[in-house]
């Protein structure tokens, strides 16, 4: 059943165009990824759908008593009410319900009453509506939310206002779940979440039923949650596939592969096409040429046949600009990089103090609170190592007192031979917010030229006037995109990073990893990104109440033997003994087999090989028509929804809508035929 339907949506902020024509259905039980680069306008798309903002054309349709809930990338909170007086406002629903049903209760007492069955029938669906809510244990379903996204008891009580800007993101979640609405808006829901509650955030959304659009640069969370994969990108809705985000990827290769060999195809037929002309114009079979000139002009210029169909020349797909860095370091340092020596971190302070109400520090005699204990631990040259953790169990203040920030309230921290340390903050606090972009860079290294300068900002995505904007004006992306090519210019053998991933786009966060496992030196860095970490780190340092575990391998491996001890522990170890880490063996590659030969293993002659290569290639043609003519039907979909959504014909903009969503999924499972072929 339809829930949701877009029908050509476009959007302006003044003559900055952001999209337009974009149409797509949302049914229930879809969970569909919104995804895009920085800049693409999904989080504009999201508020248009839930009714934030006014699209310039288009329309947004919604099927009768649709409950939509809308978690925005910042929460606003007003007023006194404490977390959990929120938690009960996102329940006032529940409220509602029980008063209509102890209504209802009072009518079905009388079963000769008129329409006894009718009110029967409601009673019914609102009393199973009632307890899929969780009607019936309001506390205990508050309890279950606050709890799995790492609200403390302590914080039930306190004003949400006084909380800090990632505090109330994540009580907007925790109400938007609560609510129970039927379909789900959310734009970066994993943002300021630590591990555990993302895990639990999956588990949440992956059981619930209803409709969800999510904004998200997790790809774990999204290929773990989604199974759908819209694409914002250019301008338009450039792609909607039936698939998470891995698979999502698949098919967007493949499509791109097989547009790139159409458009060569095409240019070698317009090039063959036009030496004709040149060379038979003048001549005996000028009348010949003369009309393949019209044609190919008529293709350049587009034209529309009878049934509406356009024919015209295909462009060259479009393809998106990436980030291009370079890590390198001339420096090489001993083989102990790092050492941690009986190291105590925290804060002095006369009072014991609760970091942004999260940090649960113990209280040392006098004036400390320590946040992280670290016995003996060594970074040694070529490590990559994960520090992880909860929010507010010191993380940051670690990194802090390594490079230096912060003293150490106990023990040392001691560098190695040769050692040149990076340092990425989170903040970006290093940056000057009054200097121009290009002057940023400049002052790191300013022997260079400006033109130099500028071609290395071009690496990072910044062109023309963009190198003199003023840092403080820059959005969060570009800020870390200005940070990066800092680190870029200082040549240090120890990278200390600190979130290096937020605000980055998913193009720019593989980017990074790619330069990050190309780099030679010594990386410690914090991240909530598990992908990234998977990705990037060959060790684990994990800190649980207060202390740093370290563990020998990846992030999966790491998390497999939680996972385990996990699973000892609910089982209820008779002992009580602590589960020992196993370790996990990285998975093999596969080696690549070699191409076959010229015969079979069974002797074949090669021409059965034959028989079968050009059985193969009528098997791509067929594909690649049909993918051709799905395409065509789609462009006619979407001017069809865009027609009707601008007469505000609902009915026929769901009837198109249905069709849409027909179409392209017959045309993903093309795509998906077309690579398993080897296209």
């Amino acid at each position: 059943m339809s829930v949701l339907n877009v029908g050509a949506l476009g959007k302006y902020y003044g003559a900055e165009h952001i999209f337009s024509n974009v149409s797509f259905q949302g049914a229930r039980g879809d969970k569909i990824a919104l995804v895009g680069v920085n800049g693409a306008g999904k989080s504009t798309l999201m508020k248009i759908i839930a009714g934030v903002e006014q699209a310039d054309s288009g329309g947004v349709y919604l099927a009768r008593g649709t409950r939509v809930a809308y978690l925005s990338q910042e929460a606003k909170f007003t007023g006194t009410r404490t977390l959990h007086q929120e938690m009960e406002a996102a329940l006032d629903y529940l409220l509602t319900l029980q008063a209509e049903l102890a209504a209802l209760e009072t009518a079905i007492a009388d079963t000769s009453a008129p329409n006894w069955e009718a009110t029967m029938e409601r009673y019914g669906e609102l009393s199973a509506r009632f307890e899929h809510a969780g009607g019936y244990e309001i506390e205990r379903t508050i309890e279950r939310t606050l709890d799995g996204l790492g609200f403390t008891r302590a914080q039930w009580d306190q004003q949400v206002a006084q909380f800090s800007g990632g505090q109330k993101t994540r009580a907007a979640l925790a109400a938007a779940l609560l609510s129970d609405p039927d379909m789900m808006l959310l734009d970066e829901p994993t943002n300021h979440l630590d591990l555990a509650a993302l895990e639990w955030l999956e588990q949440f959304l992956k059981s619930w039923d209803g409709t969800l659009i999510v904004i998200s640069h997790d790809r774990y969370f999204l290929d773990k949650v989604t199974n759908r994969t819209i694409e914002i990108a250019f301008g338009r809705l450039d792609g909607d596939y039936p698939a998470g985000y891995n698979k999502f990827l698949e098919l967007k290769a493949a499509k791109l592969e097989l547009q790139l060999k159409q458009f060569s195809r095409q240019q070698s037929e317009v090039a063959k096409t036009e030496d004709f002309i040149r060379r038979f114009k003048a001549g005996v079979r000028s009348k010949e040429a003369r009309g393949r000139e019209a044609r190919l002009n008529r293709l350049k210029e587009g034209w529309q046949d009878g049934s509406g169909r356009v024919h015209k020349l295909m462009d060259r797909p479009d393809t998106q600009k990436k980030l291009a860095m370079n890590l390198s370091t001339q420096l090489r340092s001993g083989e102990r990089v790092l050492s941690l020596e009986k190291l105590a971190v925290g804060y002095d302070t006369r009072e014991p103090r609760i970091e942004d109400n999260l940090e649960r520090g113990t209280s040392e005699p006098g004036s400390h609170v320590v946040l992280i204990k670290a016995p003996e631990l060594v970074l040694a040259r070529g490590q990559r190592v994960a520090l992880i953790g909860p929010n507010g169990c010191g993380k940051t203040t670690l990194l802090r007192t390594i490079v230096g920030e912060l003293p150490p309230l106990r023990g040392a921290v001691s560098m190695g031979y040769n050692v040149k340390m990076n340092y990425y903050a989170q903040t970006h606090e290093g940056l000057n917010a009054k200097a121009t972009v290009l002057s940023e860079i400049w002052r790191i290294n300013n022997d260079l030229k400006e033109t130099q300068i500028r071609t290395l900002l071009g690496r990072f995505l910044f062109s023309g006037d963009d190198v003199y904007k003023r840092v403080g004006d820059l959005s969060g992306g570009e800020r870390s995109r200005v940070a990066l090519a800092q680190l870029t210019m200082m040549g240090g053998n120890l990278l200390v990073l600190d979130e290096p991933t937020n605000h980055l786009d998913i193009d720019a966060r593989e980017a990074l990893e790619t330069v990050l496992n190309e780099y030679q030196g010594t990386i410690l860095f914090v991240s909530h990104d598990r992908y990234f970490i998977d990705a990037v780190a060959d060790a684990i340092w994990a800190v649980d109440n207060g202390t740093i575990t370290p563990f020998d391998g990846t992030y999966s491996e790491w998390s497999a033997t939680q996972e385990l001890a996990a699973q000892q522990r609910k089982a209820g170890d008779a002992k009580g003994q602590k589960a020992e880490a196993k370790a996990i063996e990285p998975r093999a590659t596969e080696p690549r087999t070699a191409e076959a030969g010229k015969t079979t293993s069974n002797g074949q002659p090669a021409k059965a090989g034959q028989r079968d290569d050009r059985k193969h290639k009528r098997q791509l043609d067929q594909l690649e028509r049909e993918i051709a003519t799905l395409e065509r039907e789609l462009k006619e979909l979407e001017t069809a929804m865009g027609a009707a959504s601008e007469k505000s014909d609902a009915k026929k903009v769901n009837d198109l809508g249905v069709k849409y969503t027909q179409v392209q999924e017959r045309l993903s499972t093309r795509y998906d035929e077309w690579a398993a072929a080897g296209g």
